[in-house]
């Protein structure tokens, strides 16, 4: 059963022959119900700041909880971010990669092809060269060939031409 202050001032007591003394006992009561009233102001006081502490400790764990999933979401974002700039990173490597090689495979077939022209150009020197020592070969001989025939017509020295022949 539970007691009000109300039932403390309400409360009376048989009549007793030697009995505790009316006034001192009503007195204790008034005293123990302002007392116990207090009480029950304090308590209830206490349960509603209680109650409101329950609340703000529960919308303190909601942002606690809404803080924790969006530094989860966060550091999720940030590992993809990561993955995406990585991922992105070999990529334009390999095309770099690709693209140095297509242009170090251009630079060797220049350069392939400039030492045939260099190779070319050798032989065609040779070649020029053995011509002409050809050619001077020829003229030293005819020339050789004037200085020993002295008065002798020159026309009878030329290539393809025969001693005695008047084709002309």
């Amino acid at each position: 059963m539970r007691i009000t202050p109300l039932d403390i001032q309400q409360k009376r007591f048989g009549r007793a022959l030697r009995g505790y003394d009316r006034e001192e006992v009503e007195a204790f009561l008034s005293l123990v119900a302002t007392a116990f009233e207090d009480l029950v102001k304090e308590s209830m006081s206490l349960r509603e700041e209680g109650q409101r502490k329950d609340e703000i400790i529960a919308e303190h764990r909601s942002r606690e909880r809404a803080l924790q999933e969006t530094l989860v979401t966060a550091q999720k974002a940030s590992e993809e971010i990561r993955d995406a700039a990585r991922k992105e990173a070999e990529i334009a490597l390999s095309e770099a990669e690709m693209q140095a090689e297509k242009i170090v495979q251009g630079a060797h077939q220049r350069f392939l092809r400039i030492v045939d022209d260099i190779h070319e150009m050798k032989r065609q020197r040779i070649q020029f060269e053995a011509g002409l020592h050809s050619l001077v070969d020829s003229h030293m001989k005819l020339l050789a060939a004037f200085r020993d025939a002295g008065d002798e017509d020159p026309v009878e020295f030329l290539p393809g031409r025969k001693k005695g022949s008047t084709d002309g």
